[in-house]
Order: C-alpha cells, then sequence, then structure tokens
C-alpha cells in the first residue's frame, strides 16, 4: 500500500512537472510572431461586428458597413501573385527584426550591410499588407491600390551602387499616398465612386519623391472627399476603400480623418511612412490618433497641385511617420517650388541635420491651462521641463472662428472644377459638386450610405467672393492674435496643444503644427502632443519633437499588429 501511495505521489509530481513544462513550451511558443498567412480576401458576414459598434460612446463610430461594397480587396495583390508565393514565411521572419519599427537610416544602414534588399523591403511590406488585409478579423483597410510596378521600381534600385546612398534619403523606400494624391501609376480616387477611373499624370510632390528615387508603393485609404462630404459620419470611410480601422482598437476607437490610411498604414507596418493631407485637422487627427508624427506645413512650403481639393486657402501636403527623424527626411525630399501653385514659395533647408544637434535647453514652450488636466499632457511637459525647457503655463479662451465652413465652402465649389478640368482624367464625367451630387444620389445606398450633406451646403452657401476675403482676413487675425498674445509676450517657441484640437486655429492662421506620441489612455486610445508655431518655423518645429520624442519614447507599436 506505501508503494503504491509513493509510485501515485511520484506519479502526480511528473505529471505536475509536465504540465509546467508544456505551459512553458506554450507561452514560448505564444510569444513567437504570429503574423497571419496570406490568403484570398473573402467577404463575410459584417451583422455582429456592426452590432458591436452600436453601442460605443462615439456616435460616429455607429458603423453601417466594413468593408467598400464596389471594390474586391484581392484585386488589391492580384499583380503581386507570384511574387508573393516566392517570398516565404520564413524570409519574412528572417528579415522582420530588421524592418519593423525600425527608421529610414536604420533601414537603409541594413540595406548597405547586405542584410536585405529594396526588392525584398518592398516585398516584406506586400507580404504583410496581404497577411493582415486578407484576414477579416485583422483587416484595416488600409489600402486602396498598389502599386503594380513598384517591384520592378525596386529591383532598378538595387542594381545601382549602393556605398555612395545617403542614409538620411528616402531612396528606395516604400511609401504609401493617400489617394487624393495624382499617381501615373495607379487612379487618384479621393475614395469617390465617381473618380474610380481617375488615371492621371503624377502630382507635383509625386515628382519629387520620384526624382529623390522614393518607391511609391501604393495610395492610402481616407475620408472620402477629405472629409468634406458627409456630416457626423464616421471618419475614414470611403465608398472606394470602405471603413478604416484603427489597429490600436479596431471597431473601437476612430481612426482620425481624413487621412486615416495614411495614419493605419504607418502604425501597423505596411510601408516606411506616408503622405496625407490637411485642411483643418487631417493629419494631425489620424497622426495622434495612431500614435505616428505628423506635420501639418505651412501653406506653401510644399506643392498643391495634382492634389484633389478641398481648399486653396489651407489645403497642403505633409508627412507621417513613425519617428521625427523619419518626418524631416521625408519633408526634405517634398520640398520645391511650383509654377503651378500660387502659394508655393521656395524654401532651400535641411531639416535633417539640425535633428542630430538638437536641445531643448533654452527653449520656451507655451502649455495651455485648460489642457492641464489631461494627465499625459501634465507628463509630457514634465518631460519638457526636465530636458531644460521652460514651460510657461497661460490661459486661452475659445474665441469664435465665424465663417470657418464658408472657406471651405466656396473654396472646394471653385477649386474642384479646376482640378478636374486640368489634373483630372477624361473619363471622369463630373465636372464639379453638382455632377457629383447627381451621380451619388443615382445609387445612393452604394454611393453615399451616409448621406451628402457637406456637398448639400457648398451649393446653398451664397457668400460672395468679395464676402470669402473678408472672412479670410478675418479669421487670419483673430486666429493669429490667439497665438500671437501668448508667443509674442513670452517669447515662446511654440505653443503646446493635443491631437487637433487647435488644429482649426493653425489652419486660418496658415500656421504649422506638428504632433508627436505622447502616450495611451487607461483605454490605450493614442494621443499626441502638439507643438504649433509661426510660419515657415519647421525646423524649430522638429527640432522640438525630436528631442521630446527621444526622451519620452512615448511610441509603442500596436500588440496585434507587432507579433
Amino acid at each position: 500500500m506505501k508503494d503504491i501511495v509513493t509510485l501515485s505521489s511520484r506519479s502526480f509530481k511528473v505529471f505536475l512537472i509536465s504540465i509546467v513544462l508544456l505551459a512553458g513550451l506554450f507561452a514560448c511558443q505564444q510569444k513567437k510572431p504570429n503574423v497571419p498567412q496570406p490568403r484570398w480576401w473573402e467577404p463575410y458576414d459584417e451583422t455582429t461586428d456592426l452590432a458591436a459598434t452600436q453601442v460605443l460612446e462615439n456616435g460616429r463610430m455607429h458603423l453601417r458597413l466594413i468593408n467598400s461594397k464596389v471594390s474586391d480587396k484581392n484585386d488589391i495583390w492580384k499583380p503581386f501573385q507570384r511574387e508573393l508565393t516566392t517570398f516565404s514565411k520564413e524570409r519574412y521572419e528572417a528579415v522582420r527584426p530588421l524592418i519593423l519599427e525600425k527608421d529610414i537610416p536604420n533601414l537603409q544602414k541594413s540595406i548597405k550591410e547586405g542584410k536585405f534588399s529594396y526588392e525584398e523591403l518592398t516585398l516584406f511590406y506586400l507580404y504583410r499588407i496581404r497577411a493582415y488585409e486578407s484576414d477579416n478579423g485583422l483587416s484595416l483597410n488600409a489600402i486602396i491600390t498598389l502599386n503594380p510596378k513598384v517591384l520592378k521600381q525596386a529591383k532598378a534600385l538595387d542594381t545601382l551602387p549602393k556605398e555612395d546612398i545617403d542614409e538620411y534619403s528616402v531612396y528606395g523606400m516604400p511609401l504609401l499616398l493617400k489617394d487624393n494624391i495624382n499617381t501615373t501609376d495607379m487612379p487618384t480616387t479621393a475614395g469617390a465612386i465617381a473618380l474610380q477611373d481617375n488615371r492621371t499624370g503624377d502630382a507635383f510632390i509625386t515628382e519629387r519623391l520620384l526624382e529623390n528615387k522614393a518607391l511609391i508603393l501604393g495610395k492610402a485609404n481616407l475620408s472620402e472627399w477629405a472629409y468634406f462630404l458627409c456630416s457626423g459620419c464616421p471618419v475614414g470611410y470611403s465608398a472606394v476603400g470602405g471603413q478604416t480601422m484603427n489597429p490600436y482598437g479596431r471597431l473601437r476607437f476612430e481612426t482620425g480623418g481624413s487621412s486615416s490610411g495614411s495614419g493605419v498604414a504607418v502604425a501597423a507596418n505596411f510601408c516606411v511612412a506616408a503622405i496625407g493631407t490637411e485642411t483643418s485637422g487631417s493629419i494631425l487627427s489620424p497622426s495622434a490618433q495612431n500614435s505616428v508624427v505628423g506635420l501639418k506645413p505651412t501653406i506653401g512650403l510644399l506643392s498643391r497641385s495634382g492634389i484633389v481639393p478641398i481648399s486653396s486657402t489651407l489645403d497642403t501636403p505633409g508627412p507621417m511617420t513613425k519617428s521625427v527623424m523619419d518626418n524631416g527626411i521625408l519633408l526634405n525630399a517634398l520640398l520645391g517650388k511650383d509654377a503651378a501653385d500660387a502659394a508655393s514659395v521656395s524654401v532651400e533647408k535641411d531639416y535633417v541635420a539640425p535633428l542630430l544637434t538638437a536641445t531643448l535647453k533654452g527653449k520656451r514652450l507655451g502649455a495651455i491651462k485648460s489642457l492641464m488636466e489631461d494627465s499625459l499632457y501634465r507628463q509630457s511637459i514634465e518631460v519638457l521641463r526636465t530636458a531644460g525647457a521652460e514651460v510657461v503655463e497661460v490661459e486661452t479662451e475659445q474665441t469664435p472662428l465665424p465663417g470657418f465652413l464658408s472657406i471651405l465652402n466656396v473654396d472646394m465649389k471653385n477649386d474642384l472644377p479646376l482640378y478636374l478640368q486640368h489634373y483630372a482624367a477624361r473619363a471622369v464625367d463630373i465636372k464639379g459638386i453638382s455632377d457629383a451630387i447627381i451621380f451619388n444620389n443615382k445609387d445612393s445606398l452604394v454611393r453615399i450610405p451616409y448621406g451628402q450633406q457637406l456637398f448639400d451646403g457648398i451649393l446653398t452657401d451664397t457668400t460672395s467672393v468679395q464676402g470669402l476675403e473678408k472672412i479670410k482676413q478675418s479669421l487670419k487675425i483673430t486666429a493669429r492674435a490667439y497665438f500671437d498674445q501668448h508667443l509674442n509676450k513670452h517669447e515662446l517657441d511654440a505653443m503646446l496643444s493635443i491631437n487637433n484640437y487647435h488644429a482649426g486655429y493653425a489652419a486660418v492662421a496658415l500656421y504649422p503644427a506638428l504632433t508627436v506620441p505622447m502616450g495611451y489612455t487607461t483605454e490605450q486610445e493614442p494621443k499626441g502632443l502638439t507643438f504649433i508655431t509661426k510660419p515657415f518655423q519647421e525646423e524649430k518645429l522638429l527640432n522640438l519633437g525630436f528631442v521630446y520624442e527621444t526622451l519620452s519614447k512615448a511610441r509603442k507599436a500596436p500588440k496585434k499588429y507587432i507579433e
């Protein structure tokens, strides 16, 4: 009997040890990368997912559909079917630690050292996009189309000597463009069905990227017509691309708009970096919401020609990146005076070199007292102070901006026909807003499931040309006074905001703004610290953001998209 008990005791110990070993093995297996296998995408019943969004507190997250009704996702990666079968999961895993979350200088260094090629870097992103975007439980709808020539273009760059390549350049870097920026190799849709056949030449900034040997990987999804179509509707939705989703809280958190796909794709490591556009908050918002760095430059620093417009007064493209360093590198590549853009100016600067010696010592920054209730904002200010910056707390009054909407209404009424006349494909039938409204109404359930209230408002706005100029000047004076009363009085280098909270003021003031990840709420929703200053002081913004980023190390990659 004693022997039986002893044997049972030993057996039980062996059993326990086995369980512990198996648990450890399982844990190790769980820690290994678990990227979904690339597959062909299949439509699914969205009912359950949509129902879950209806209980969210944010009404704009009450979704009516997830995937586009007019696009087949398989068409996105179809041009690369053969190449994707030869790029193995083993090779993906081998280069993954060298690529994910790495900045441009590190990527260039690895390529120079022969660890992978520009072609493999491009294949890595193509593999990754197909793997995640074909999985209905993980897809983010960040991409509208991919460049069918990109692998051929990457191969061509691999044939050139690499020892002379500047590590602080966009050479060979696969970038995504917001799908309102013209490209020769892909349609430019602005997310709208009316522009699905809009095959164009390259926008001026696209030409600048190509001249600097960047690779245009594809086009990112966006809020349709740059979120100037429907009122109170979900940000990040377009009829062509479907609903973009936030990798930090898929179907829970907003993606921000209108450069939604650009922010999502950068955050999820679907590209090295992306280009967005902003009229008022459209770079700052999705950058902050997706924990990436976004720069809204001074109007005129970067060309707008060949970009589907809202407002020639306020529109600007800008870089969206995982780091401030990459932001400066992209900004360098985008610079250039464009004779076709009346606001364009010639600026010959290097925005990268100053980052290497940037400091906060002696810098003076303005913190807005009403924002001090935000714990992340307070923590960020302490980081800045510890680094030697002097932070002055200031009281601001939310001054109204009457007539702001009229700027957008009247400008778009006038600017869209000019784009359609000079930059759009002949296959595009619409000639202006009236035509677009009529086109959408012919199949409203598919083309405008959330309505087109803002388009309707454009036609009913009776503001005259003279009245519009008065509004522009009045708002510019008001918005500049909002910032300048503190910038001047306290001799500040920049004002500190959160996300896109003051994007409207920065827009009509024509002031640049930079948002940098500053952390996550208790629900793990990202937030950004936003620096705002006077025109053409982007170097100052990038320097401030670079030091803050280096010290705070606030950005974390979204867990489900880093595995």
